[in-house]
């Protein structure tokens, strides 16, 4: 006997789980339903079926495909439009016409004794056997009654309560005769409990109902879909379930990493090649689907979430849906009832409440409380690029697809035949993704000098050398799952605002560039790329008087590519120095604020008993430095700015310093001590580029360990500024503590506030009102001047659905008081 298994609905019920997937493919315990019913058919010797397909056919077709990984024989039907449940089977009526057949829905799930089925079809001589169950709420099921003999007396398809005459159903499953198909017309809709079962029963044709004893559930709401995955994890279905029984009632799929110390409650199944990490907890009816990273601090309560999905660190879902290839970031909620689509974003620290729908490739920003279902909008990602080029999670947000195209987009603002310089950290993730980035490159006549694992500041120097542009991979700094595509212009800065809209729009309309064969862009290695840099960097900056000043300094490589220039430097520098922290470790290509704090601890505690007249530290990539004193006490990088700034202003009389609009007010007047001027700038590192470029711009920095050597060059370098920092303290003859003390003390005081993207640009007019008749300046956001001098500063992040706030006054109390009063102007005007 053959079957026919129905799977041509469009599960309109289930949007927007079925939005861009058919009913029949969504998983239930991680196997697609169409495959329990295929299974159960097999059980039971039905190994021939013809699938009946309709909505999104393809995808049915693709997976399935003919059976055979199946051990069954499978042949498709295709709708051309709806037919109904008759209609479609007699639309494989050529297939079946031979023997009796039986009909299966592919979207309900069951373990019902198919055979005993068959049995009672063929004992009774039926022309049709109606498979029936009993079920407490038969409101949305076709009521069936039968006599003793089991002879269908009466059907009532989806009768009102008033209207209830019985608890026995119809379940869809038919066993039938090859003759019912001369009741149904072809090529045109048709059901069977509505237009030919009614007629087979006028006429007096025996149609029988088979009461069946087991589990059914017809998977046609979010509610029973949750519950099929609970009744299945609770074995009340009698289904195959890949994988290993753990321990009771927790299944661990094939390839699947789940830490020993994450916590898991079961009944629960954690899907093949899946990842749950320590101080993650996964409690009972979760699902968890194939390749799907849960990440440490995220809750799993009573929610399903299919394949490919990433679940952030802090994360909670209860008695939710997640579909494939979805991104839930940090600290984001999904409550009880809600459904998000296919391969959307959840942004970090968001809320998306009960019974919420969030249709498939939506983008819910940071911070946004969604209590209405998001079916049309649809808010990508405002700017491709953030504060460090463009960043994201590695292989969550940023792909080796991703990085092919963002390059492909690159390459098509340069000229054919153009040369771009590549360069990346020491991590994995950076080499993986340098190297689909050099395709996308050539594959676009573009010829590329690969530096590969250099600091950063050499990556941007060897750029300006002859390139018409780069692109440094590195991980980004504190974040160790993610990574930053960075792109220079020629002179090595960070992209210009206008040149970063340009790639946008080009990256936006995938109007990538393509060579003909002949166009083929070359591949090369410079040699001597730390000797070229080392000597450029000793010949433009001023080293007078550092090799007879007997100098001791303590040099933290911090295990990163600065350690890959520092040994033929300090060797030609004459300087006595101790370096800790010198290899590459693959491990650890960036450091968490712990980490960092912790290093610099164990810097000064070397620095004191050593007696070393300073200690410094690069971060991993060679581009910032963070400064220890004498007597090992750590110098802050705001605090550092200012010591430097004091040297440099001291030695240099005249000049300007590039500082950011949110710099401390006392560097104004330590500057014009020295007789420079501040020029204030956004905090944009391109901006501070632009001005440390011009020939009259003595020193910059940012405050964050960035600092610029104009001299040498005008983008951050931390080997620079420490070169430069050696001459200076040997020619001052003061030590980094005394130059601190005499730089009066600063109160500048930060926060942050989530900001829907929506009402950013209101935040900033109320603040513009707010002002009133006080100075206001616009360099960059909004900063309001006190009558006293006290300022504030508001700028709404370009990334992310935030505001930042900086307030200074003449102590941390009034600086907090003026930080309170203009945060609840932007709260007030945020809601």
């Amino acid at each position: 006997m053959k079957a026919v298994v129905m799977a041509g609905g469009e599960g309109t019920r289930l949007r927007p789980m079925t939005s861009s997937m058919p009913k029949p493919l969504l998983p239930v315990a991680n196997r697609p339903i169409m495959e329990h019913v295929l299974r159960l058919l097999k059980r039971h010797g039905l190994n021939e079926t013809v699938v009946t397909v309709q909505f999104l056919a393809s995808l049915v077709k693709n997976y399935f495909g003919d059976g055979e990984e199946l051990g069954m024989e499978l042949t498709y039907a295709n709708e051309e439009k709806p037919l109904g449940t008759a209609g479609s089977v007699k639309n494989a009526e050529e297939a079946l016409k031979d023997d009796a057949f039986l009909v299966i829905s592919g979207d309900a799930l069951t373990d019902f004794d198919l055979t005993e089925l068959i049995n009672f079809h063929k004992e009774k001589g039926a022309l049709v056997t109606v498979c029936l169950t009993r079920v407490p709420n038969p409101l949305e099921f076709g009521i069936t009654i039968v006599d003793e003999e089991g002879k269908v007396e009466r059907f009532l398809e989806k009768p009102t309560w008033g209207q209830v005459f019985s608890d026995t159903v119809n379940t869809g499953i038919y066993v039938m005769e090859p003759e019912v198909f001369d009741y149904v017309e072809a090529d045109v809709p048709v059901d069977w409990s509505g237009d030919v079962f009614p007629q087979l029963m006028k006429e007096g044709k025996p149609i029988y109902g088979y009461v069946a004893e087991g589990y059914w559930e017809d998977v046609g709401t979010h509610e029973s879909y949750v519950k099929a995955q609970a009744d299945v994890l609770e074995g009340k279905v009698d289904v195959e379930l890949d994988g290993f029984e753990i321990s009771p009632g927790v299944w661990v799929a094939e390839g699947a990493e789940v830490h020993p110390d994450a916590v898991l409650r079961g009944p629960l199944y954690i899907g093949d090649y899946a990842k749950v990490e320590a101080g993650a907890e996964i409690r009972e009816h979760s699902v968890v689907g194939s390749n799907v990273v849960v990440k440490s601090g995220a809750f799993l309560h009573k929610s399903v979430v299919h394949d490919n999905v990433y679940v952030g660190p802090h994360s909670n879902l209860r008695g939710c849906v997640v579909g494939k290839n979805t991104d839930i970031m940090r600290a984001a909620r999904i409550e009880d009832g809600a459904v998000i689509g296919d391969e959307c974003l959840i942004g970090e620290e968001s809320i998306v409440q009960g019974n919420v729908r969030v249709y498939p490739f939506k983008t819910i920003e940071a911070g946004a409380f969604v209590n209405t279902s998001v079916i049309w909008e649809s808010r990508g990602q405002a700017n491709l690029f953030g504060a460090r080029g463009v960043s994201g999670i590695l292989n969550v947000e940023i792909t080796p697809e991703l990085a092919v195209r963002l390059a492909g987009a690159y390459a098509t603002t340069l000229k054919k035949g153009a040369t771009v310089t590549t360069a990346r950290d020491h991590s994995r993730g950076a080499r993986a993704l340098k190297r689909a980035v050099i395709s996308a490159l050539q594959a676009s006549a573009i010829d590329v000098r690969d530096l590969e694992n250099v600091p950063l500041p050499v990556a941007r120097q060897q750029t300006a050398r002859g390139s018409a542009g780069g692109i440094m991979i590195r991980t980004s700094p504190g974040v160790p799952d993610s990574v930053d595509i960075m792109f220079f212009d020629s002179q090595g800065a960070d992209l210009s605002q206008g040149s970063q809209r340009k790639l946008d729009r080009v990256f936006a309309r995938q109007e990538y560039r393509r060579a003909f064969p002949g166009e083929i862009g070359d591949l090369h290695f410079p040699s001597s790329v730390f000797d070229s840099y080392t000597g450029s960097l000793l010949r433009n900056v001023d080293t007078t008087g550092i090799s007879e000043s007997g100098l001791k300094v303590v040099v933290d490589a911090s295990n990163g590519s600065a350690g890959l220039v520092l040994p033929s430097l300090l060797g030609k520098l004459g300087v006595d120095s101790l370096t800790i922290n010198p290899g590459l470790d693959e491990s650890r290509p960036t450091e968490t604020a712990e980490m960092r704090r912790k290093g610099l601890v164990r810097l000064g505690e070397i620095v004191a008993s050593s007696q070393a007249a300073f200690g410094v530290r690069f971060d991993p990539v060679g581009e910032r430095l963070s400064l220890v004193d004498e007597k090992g006490r750590i110098i802050e990088d705001d605090r550092a700015l200012l010591v430097l700034l004091d040297l440099v202003a001291a030695e240099r009389r005249s000049g300007r310093v590039a500082l950011p609009v949110t710099t401390t007010r006392i560097a104004e007047q330590v500057a014009a001590y020295h007789g420079t001027q501040v020029e204030w700038t956004t905090t944009s590192p391109d901006d501070l580029t632009r001005v440390g470029a011009d020939e009259s711009t003595i020193f910059g920095g940012d405050g964050k360990g960035g600092f610029i050597v104009p001299e040498f060059s005008s983008v951050f370098d931390g080997t620079a500024a420490f070169v430069r920092l050696i001459g200076l303290v040997a020619r001052t003859q003061l030590t980094l503590s005394q130059i601190d003390a005499r730089i009066p003390r600063a109160h500048v005081l930060k926060r942050d506030l989530a900001t829907p993207w929506a009402v950013k640009g209101l935040v900033m007019r109320r603040v513009v009102e707010e002002a009133g008749d006080r100075f206001v300046d616009t360099t960059d956001g909004v900063r309001v001047v006190e009558a006293d001098g006290r300022w504030v500063m508001v700028l709404p992040d370009p990334a992310e659905a935030v505001t930042h706030l900086w307030a200074e006054g003449p102590d941390d109390a009034s600086a907090q008081a003026l930080l309170d009063e203009w945060a609840a102007v932007v709260d007030s005007a945020g809601r």
